[in-house]
């Protein structure tokens, strides 16, 4: 049903941006009225636009890797397009009621040449910024205090990763930089909140490596993970899910790699540690995976859980807080977000969430959501950064 409304919304913009481009280039250049250059202008745009198409529907290949990267890359780099000549598009019609030399001279060919040449480089230089800069794993560190014991430490330092988003747009080299990062911080415990994976696990280029690399990861409790709206099987058309069946259902293979990978998957349970602290693993709200027909309450979670100990949940989705922090929760660590990801998504996220990004003290509980470590759909970052989030944890 949605595919009703996408496609004949995406068809349309991009007719838009056809349109206004070759309007403009044929001001550049009276060359690029013939047809030598509007067939392979139209031609070549129309493979990119249809690009998501094409790997949407590509059985698994290695030409449906490489179209659905091409795809991410131009998903973000026609968000852009569009944003910029719709606001200069408004910005003209607000122009055109006052006259004077600024009218003048952006109604005037070379105006508007200008214009056009103004925009392509922003539009070029943001994307290329976007590219290269979701590539950079930050350290976003956290300080909270628990008034609890917690045996005898002190202070507990957990490294909070989520939105992996392991397949088209991140792999090996991503997860290198993100190992070294987090054993830098000689962390306590690790732990994934979500979004391992990207729908598709054979969108992960040699698989068995990627687990390795994670395997390597080094803290002095392990590395734990809940899964995410991400981590079940599901086609994705430019960001959108699309079930094949009414299950909702994780690739087999993906639990299995997080086995290989040392990583100890909590699916709506909790474990002691150490005999200190409690650390539980809630499945996605939405999408709860395999075997998971629907998630316990906070109120079920904290059930016959000593309160005494420090009570710390892993949640891809920052829902629930007040009900979390009533139930008796210290911390709840979450990702999914991305911050938005990409400008102006880092500004308009922030209408959608309590907290969507960030720290945020409800009662006596902390939470803390990260903007992950991986992309959805634009392989870029705009505004938003990749990062962990070390957290050190005092006891009083």
């Amino acid at each position: 049903m949605i595919l009703l409304i996408i496609i004949p919304v995406y068809i349309s913009l991009n007719l838009y941006i056809l349109h206004r481009v070759h309007k403009w280039l044929t001001a550049c250049s009276e060359r690029f009225h013939s047809g030598k250059f509007a067939v392979p202008y139209i031609v070549i745009y129309s493979l990119l636009a249809l690009s998501l198409l094409f790997a949407f529907l590509l059985p698994s290949s290695e030409l449906q890797v490489l179209v659905k990267r091409i795809s991410n890359y131009w998903l973000g780099t026609f968000a852009y397009i569009l944003i910029f000549i719709a606001v200069a598009d408004i910005l003209r019609l607000g122009l055109k009621k006052i006259p004077g030399k600024i009218h003048d001279f952006f109604f005037s060919k070379v105006g508007y040449v200008f214009v056009g040449i103004l925009l392509t480089a922003l539009i070029g230089g943001i994307s290329a910024y976007g590219i290269v800069h979701s590539n950079i794993v930050k350290v976003k560190p956290y300080e909270v205090t628990i008034r609890k014991n917690c045996g005898d430490n002190r202070d507990l330092k957990v490294v909070l990763v989520a939105d992996l988003h392991l397949g088209y747009s991140v792999g090996n080299r991503q997860m290198q930089r993100m190992v070294k990062k987090i054993n830098d911080q000689n962390a306590d415990l690790v732990v994934f909140a979500g979004d391992i994976f990207d729908n598709e696990y054979d969108a992960i280029y040699e698989p068995d490596r990627v687990a390795d690399l994670l395997a390597g990861l080094k803290s002095r409790y392990g590395t734990y993970a809940c899964y995410g709206n991400h981590d079940i099987e599901e086609p994705v058309l430019a960001g959108f899910t699309f079930r094949q069946s009414e299950k909702k259902e994780s690739d087999p293979r993906m639990d299995e790699f997080l086995k290989n990978a040392n990583i100890t998957l909590l699916r709506d349970e909790g474990t002691l540690i150490d005999g200190k602290f409690y650390l539980y693993g809630r499945p996605d709200a939405h999408r709860p995976c395999r075997g998971i027909e629907t998630r316990k309450t906070p109120d079920e979670i904290t059930a016959g859980l000593d309160k005494d100990k420090p009570i710390i949940v892993l949640d891809h989705q920052p829902k629930e807080l007040q009900e979390l922090a009533d139930a008796g929760v210290d911390i709840d660590l979450c990702g999914h977000t991305h911050d938005g990801q990409m400008f102006p998504g880092n500004l308009t996220i922030k209408l959608m969430w309590e907290n969507a990004c960030g720290y945020l003290q409800k009662g006596k509980m902390h939470n803390i959501v990260t903007s992950g470590v991986g992309l959805f759909g634009p392989n870029m970052r705009v505004g938003t950064k990749a990062e962990i989030c070390p957290i050190t944890i005092y006891f009083a």
